[in-house]
Order: C-alpha cells, then structure tokens, then sequence
C-alpha cells in the first residue's frame, strides 16, 4: 500500500542510521522525500539506493542547527515539489567525548549538542508550518528519546535536549491543532546506527560485544532497527493515526516498561 504518493517529507539527518531508513520507507510508500544531512558521500549513496522505488529521494547538505540552511530546505521542497507534508526532525548527535559529568563538559560541546539536537527542531517548525498552513495541514515527527524520559549518567546534554524534545511537541501540537498541523514525537531506544559505532569505538569495545551487552538491557533481547523506528514514524505520518497529536510513542524493546533501565 503507498500511503505517501503526491506527499512530501523533509528528513532531517537522513543520510544514515534512523534517518536513512526513514527516507527510504517514505520512498517505498510513493513520498517525494528531501534527505538533509551533513554527509555529502552517505547522502549520494543514498539517492542511489533509492533508485527504482516507488518515490524518489534527493539529498541537500544542510546543517539543520543553522537557520539559513533551515529555511533554504523548505525553500527547495516547495520550489521542487509545492510544498511539505511531513517534517521529521531526526537529526542528533551524541559524540563520544560528551559522556561525561556534566562539571566537565565543554560549553561549547553543550551548545552544540543543543543546537543540533534541540534548535534545529524549532528552525525547521518555524519555515515549515507557514507552507504546510497554505497546504491546509501536515504533519511533524520528532525523533526524542527513552533518554528524554528516564536519566542516565554521563549525557547531560543529550538528555535536556531530548526532553525539550518532548516538551516542544507538546507545545507545537497545541500551537498549530487549529490550522490541522498534528505534532508527535518517537522514542527510541537502542537503534544500531552510526551513533553505536562511535560510542563502541569510545568505550574501546567490540562493536558486537557492545550491541549483545545492551541489547540484554532490552526485554525483547535485542538493539532496535531502523526499519522499527520508521515502521511507527510512517503509521504516525499517516490519516490512520488523524486523531494523535501532541503524544510521544516509544519504540525501546520494553526498556521504559522495564523501568530503571539505565542501571548504577
């Protein structure tokens, strides 16, 4: 079934990890799908990959902390395509460096974290509501995280920036209910992307020790796909979910149903 044909979506850090396969499942489902990311190689791939599928993908490199490269994406989408439909604000990053007390991280490491994970959801909100307005409503998918749920040591900023997450969707989905705009957010927990690699190589670790050592963490016994993540984002998208606005869904293996997941 292509619920997505003649809609357009804006991916935020789409070239790898969740993103990617947000980008490609849209794709499959008949959506024009705008890829923004900083990764110019993982970006080509990508439209490459995307070849033959029921919708297209192009990718654009932006830094969505950066609200002239913000606005130049919606600019695109409604220049190439009249508009946008769905906004997933995915992008994050978590550099392994930053797992430390928060006395001893960087300010500099702390505004970037925000701006990246955090600021960049609102620039994207601020260019793409007054086009999905125009359109008469669309819809917009944050990627928060079980982090920004439940604390951890070590991610200070990580973790304000994924509960501004949340507490920004609520925000938003009450902001925009009247001009038809719903607003959600996901949860992910453990998601084998680019961002495990690095912690694994931060941690001097096996890549496959670290993954079979956290996916025990998970009662389903395993880390998550991205093909899970955007299996929830694609139904959250869709009319089928026309009555959920302002909620945050979890997609962890049990972990937030488990409670304190992240141990001493």
């Amino acid at each position: 079934m292509s619920r997505f044909i003649d809609k357009t979506a804006i991916v935020t850090g789409g070239a790898k990890g969740i993103g990617r396969g947000l980008c490609l499942a849209f794709a499959r489902e008949g959506a024009r799908v705008l890829c923004a990311d900083v990764d110019e190689k993982a970006g080509a791939q990508l439209e490459q990959d995307a070849a033959g599928l029921e919708g297209l993908i192009r990718f654009q490199r932006a830094d969505a902390s950066s609200a002239a490269d913000c606005q130049a994406l919606v600019h695109s989408a409604t220049q190439q395509w009249g508009g946008v439909d769905v906004l997933c604000n995915n992008v994050g990053i978590q550099p392994p460096d930053s797992y430390v007390p928060a006395h001893e991280l960087p300010e500099e490491k702390w505004d970037r974290i925000i701006d990246v994970n955090l600021k960049s959801c609102f620039l994207m909100a601020k260019y793409c509501v007054p086009v999905m307005k125009e359109r008469g409503g669309g819809v917009i998918i944050n990627t928060a995280s079980v982090q920004g749920l439940q604390a951890a040591k070590g991610v200070s900023a990580y973790a304000a920036s994924k509960g501004g997450i949340l507490s920004l969707t609520r925000q938003l989905a009450l902001e925009y209910a009247a001009d038809h705009i719903r607003v959600l957010a996901v949860n992910p927990g453990t998601i084998d992307t680019p961002l495990v690699d690095e912690a694994a190589r931060g941690m001097g670790l096996k890549k496959e020790d670290l993954v079979g050592s956290w996916g025990k963490a998970h009662p389903l016994g395993r880390i998550g796909q991205p093909e899970d993540v955007a299996g929830l984002v694609l139904f959250l998208a869709s009319d089928k979910a026309s009555f959920m606005t302002g909620e945050n869904v979890c997609v962890d293996g049990g972990m937030m149903a488990k409670g304190a997941w992240a141990g001493d």
